[in-house]
């Protein structure tokens, strides 16, 4: 909005020094800086208001004996986070850019799903809370909503989205060189799944104190990059061509809102650091989840996302195998899923494990960028 408002005044000799707004780094700092002030400023007031409506944590009676302390933490922090995260990107971003808009309104509906789900766990005090086929349904509903407008629309869409949207991109294989293409009834399949997958993975791992926020900044600071390159242009020349990427210039702009995404998250973190002050709760990790998963698709990184989020997919993997492996034998694989919470109960501190998940994280985060140069 600040660029739509205020970048036309800088033909006006005074206000040259506006002409900065059309650059995106500029942008980029501007809405992460935004995006942390606010979360870091307003959370000190927000947890005094979770805690005099006494919307606390509900803790599992089966979980790790070190968790029954987290009892009456406020929850639902995340809600504050969605608030900046918005605001931010709408304050920074160019509203013109549909994709923009895309990514916010996956974000938003998932983060009102995660609203219902937190509230009902409050209102019943219990871990229940949403039955998982209604969720489930909720997000598919949003996703296939989005991707069927996406991958059969064209009103309101960007030209350079129109021309690959069927165009699937691999990790280590050039994307003019290998044109894999989807059908797009079967590419609004896959990139549904990819979002309410991502989202529900993020969920999964928000089982620690800041487990999950880390990744979800690493992931984001990367998508940042990934969206910023596949629409920039320097010296005349359109880097996505030299890297052998997804050409698409209007996913420039949604670098602003993956910045945001980690803006927020330094700002969060801040509080949910270990021993935490809030959490985020359903609202804030299927949202968030749900963001990732959008800028996967928008971006064409789909696949790619398996390594950057890896440490999503082994929680879900984890999840998967525990229960299928129960079912036929009768034995667990693993002293408790999530996989985190099996670490917690071989009696590692949780500091430890939150802190090792991080550096594994950025580990994939290095190693996804590195599939640039390596096709």
């Amino acid at each position: 909005m600040i660029y739509y408002l205020l970048y036309p005044l800088h033909t006006h000799e005074s206000l040259s020094f506006l002409n900065v707004l059309r650059y995106l780094p500029f942008r980029f700092l501007a809405a992460t800086m935004t995006a942390l002030l606010l979360t870091f400023g307003l959370y000190p007031w927000f947890i005094r208001r979770l805690q005099r409506r006494q919307i606390s944590q509900v803790i599992r009676a089966d979980g790790p004996e070190t968790h029954l302390s987290k009892a009456g933490t406020p929850t639902m922090g995340g809600a504050l986070m969605l608030l900046a995260l918005v605001l931010s990107t709408v304050l920074w971003a160019d509203p013109a850019n549909s994709m923009v808009w895309v990514v916010i309104l996956v974000t938003v509906a998932y983060g009102v799903v995660g609203y219902i789900d937190d509230a009902s766990k409050i209102r019943t005090r219990s871990t229940g809370g949403l039955a998982g086929r209604y969720k489930l349904l909720l997000q598919f509903a949003t996703a296939i909503a989005v991707c069927g407008w996406l991958f059969y629309g064209e009103a309101g869409l960007p030209s350079d989205w129109l021309e690959i949207r069927y165009r699937l991109a691999a990790p280590f294989f050039a994307f003019s060189k290998y044109p894999f293409e989807l059908p797009p009834w079967l590419y609004v399949i896959f990139a549904s799944i990819v979002i309410v997958g991502t989202s529900n993975a993020v969920n999964l791992t928000d089982g620690l104190d800041g487990l999950a926020i880390g990744p979800v900044m690493i992931s984001a600071g990367t998508y940042a990059i990934l969206a910023y390159l596949a629409g920039l242009t320097l010296f005349g020349n359109v880097v996505a061509d030299y890297l052998d990427i997804a050409h698409i210039e209007s996913a420039g702009e949604l670098s602003i809102f993956a910045a945001s995404v980690v803006g927020v998250g330094f700002g969060f973190l801040w509080y949910n650091t270990y021993p935490a002050q809030v959490f985020m709760g359903d609202v804030g990790s299927l949202a968030l989840g749900g963001g990732l998963g959008a800028l996967a698709v928008l971006t064409k990184n789909e696949l790619l996302s398996l390594i950057l989020c890896g440490i999503f997919v082994v929680e879900v993997v984890s999840v998967i195998l525990q229960v299928s492996f129960f079912r036929l034998t009768g034995r667990r694989i693993f002293l408790m899923a999530p996989i985190h919470h099996h670490f917690e109960k071989m009696g590692w501190p949780e500091p430890r494990v939150i802190v090792r998940f991080w550096i594994i994280a950025i580990m994939l985060a290095v190693a996804s960028l590195a599939t640039l140069k390596l096709r």
